[in-house]
């Protein structure tokens, strides 16, 4: 399979401090394997990272990156969850991030 950094990206504007953080894992693993996300199957969710609202999505294949990343709007909606919260999702970038992720 592809590096590990190439197939993930990151994920900021999620809603800390509602659901504990493993629940929270789940949402995000169930968001990211939809196929109306643009998803696919997800390897690893890391959550919660070094920055509050900030989470990381490992998928099996590489491709899913690209799919997710040209969706327009990621919302996050869980019957756990009080609301919607739009999500921002970025490619993981080795120079960006490198200091707070250690893949």
């Amino acid at each position: 399979p592809a590096a590990r950094s190439t197939r993930t990206i990151v994920i900021a504007g999620v809603p800390a401090g509602l659901l504990q953080d493993d629940v929270m894992a789940d949402i995000l693993t169930i968001h990211f394997q939809m196929s109306r996300n643009n998803g696919g199957d997800v390897e690893e969710v890391t959550y919660p990272t070094g920055n509050e609202g900030v989470a990381y999505v490992i998928f099996e294949d590489r491709e899913v990156v690209e799919r997710v990343l040209k969706k327009d709007q990621h919302l996050l909606q869980d019957k756990r969850l009080p609301g919607h919260y739009p999500l921002t999702v970025t490619r993981y970038c080795h120079h960006v991030s490198s200091s707070l992720i250690r893949l």
